[in-house]
């Protein structure tokens, strides 16, 4: 049989086995996104920030299905599947690209949407409420403390009402003698919530555009493999050799 026919039908379940594995893999990606965002989902009033990683998980449900289909097609050596294939491939491809755009839109505004709300967040800190959860939870798990930085919580009613000091979520790990006294910052996490914040937000963000950039070039890869493999055959052969002679 011929050598490239072989190897070309080679690449191709190979492929297949790439788009399970990227599914699996921008699945776990866009989860994770989810995830993050979702826990600090009081800080964040801008819900299309999500988009990217709701395309992310479409694109990881479609490619799995597929990656079936293109397998299926190579080794029934069906032609008009291939096409196909190369169609879902460049669908595929296009979606990433539309990931790509939109988490480089919505990555300029994250700091934006965070400045809006985080003040408003920290002024309804009660002790108890849906914002005390989420304030505490930032605060420990970021080990920060306030908007801006430490300071911040004069402004709120919290600050005002509990003897000028701040909440004990705001205090450091490694310390049981904290009060959350402002005189006492040795004891207190005094970086800004905000801007660590955004950081994480960015990070997450940005490891995701690096998933999906890879994943996008090895479907341009795919196109021009099928491309390749489908003159070749139309110019050689009347339809597909068997995988094996």
């Amino acid at each position: 049989m011929d050598c490239g026919i072989f190897t070309s039908k080679t690449v191709l379940l190979f492929l297949s086995l790439i788009f399970w594995a990227a599914g699996a893999a921008l699945a776990y990606v866009g989860a994770y996104v989810i995830k993050s965002y979702d826990n600090f989902d009081s800080f964040i009033q801008d819900k299309y920030t999500l988009v990217p990683a709701a395309i992310i998980i479409a694109v990881s449900v479609v490619m799995f299905i597929f990656g079936l289909v293109g397998c299926c097609a190579t080794i029934r050596e069906s032609t008009v599947g291939l096409s196909f294939f190369f169609l879902i491939i460049m669908a595929i491809f296009a979606a990433e690209v539309a990931a790509l755009v939109f988490s480089f839109i919505y990555r300029g505004k994250i700091n934006a949407d965070l400045e809006r709300s985080m003040n408003e967040v920290f002024m309804k800190y009660d002790g108890q409420g849906a914002e005390t959860k989420s304030v505490d939870y930032l605060q420990t798990h970021l080990q920060c403390c306030g908007a801006m930085n430490y300071t911040s919580w004069s402004n709120t009613t919290w600050f005002n009402s509990h003897n000028n000091t701040v909440p004990l979520s705001c205090c450091k790990n490694d310390t049981s003698q904290c009060t959350g006294r402002m005189d006492q910052p040795d004891l207190l996490n005094t970086q800004g919530c905000e801007a660590k914040l955004d950081r994480l937000l960015q990070d997450v963000l940005g490891y995701a555009m690096m998933v999906v950039l890879g994943f996008a070039i090895i479907k341009f890869f795919g196109m021009l493999s099928v491309c390749v493999i489908t003159c070749k055959t139309g110019s050689q052969r009347s339809g597909y050799q068997p995988l094996y002679a």
